[in-house]
């Protein structure tokens, strides 16, 4: 069944609708995806017709890999990057989320529009909201896990906030060490300059990524980068 138009759009689509009648998002959800001639938003994500990136994007990742999502606001890159967390067990590894962006009743809001319930993650995935989030702290919180770690961070630039932090390339400097280390992969989330809006291109490239303060993108051994419902796929030389 065709969609009338790319899922991000849909997802935003009932966002505005729950709020302007004032129902809780899962119900609006429901209205938006019985319009498309689903049962429900379950139903609708887990036609072939809304086949997720995930699937794609895991098969390309190895242990000891540090990679990059970017999109533009409202293209799906933290959807994106949650359901890489939640589907981190297909790769026998346990998901984790550190953001900086979201409280847990908001990612808990996301997941849910991928169908993804609480009792579907079990132990399966950490979810870590604290202001305090950082490669170091990342580091001290995942040195005592015996599981390899799958490791989503939301989002680049937000590392960046606090002057009591090492500087951005100091970072992702500590943290590749780690990620190749203990055979671990990351994958961190990134904003794109607003001009690219202004581009007459179809999708952002490394020179896209919005940097507060210096950063050596070669850092990131694999790019992906998200624009009107695909996803291209760029790795480091």
């Amino acid at each position: 069944m065709q969609l009338s138009a790319p899922i991000y759009v849909l997802k935003r689509k009932a966002k505005l609708l729950a709020r302007d009648i004032d129902i809780a998002l899962h119900q609006a959800l429901d209205k938006v995806a019985i319009e498309e001639g689903f049962q429900n938003w379950s139903h609708l994500v887990s036609s072939p017709a809304t086949a997720s990136p995930a699937r794609d994007v895991l098969s390309q990742l190895e242990p000891g890999d540090l990679a990059l999502i970017g999109a533009r606001p409202g293209h799906g890159k933290t959807l994106l990057g949650l359901e890489l967390a939640a589907k981190a067990s297909q790769l026998h590894r346990k998901g984790y989320f550190f953001t900086l962006d979201y409280h847990e009743r908001d990612v808990a809001d996301r997941l849910s529009t991928m169908g993804i319930g609480p009792s579907s993650i079990n132990d399966a995935l950490v979810i870590d909201t604290s202001d305090d989030v950082s490669a170091d702290y990342i580091i001290r919180k995942l040195r005592t896990e015996t599981e390899p770690a799958f490791i989503v961070v939301d989002y680049l630039q937000l590392l960046d906030q606090k002057r009591t932090n090492p500087s951005l390339d100091d970072q992702f400097k500590s943290l590749r060490r780690y990620v190749i280390e203990m055979g671990a992969i990351c994958v961190v989330i990134s904003q794109i300059d607003r001009s690219f809006d202004l581009a007459e291109r179809a999708m952002p490239t490394i020179s896209d990524v919005r940097l507060p303060n210096p950063l050596d993108l070669s850092v990131f051994r694999k790019r992906f980068f998200l624009h009107d419902g695909k996803i291209q796929f760029d790795q480091a030389a």
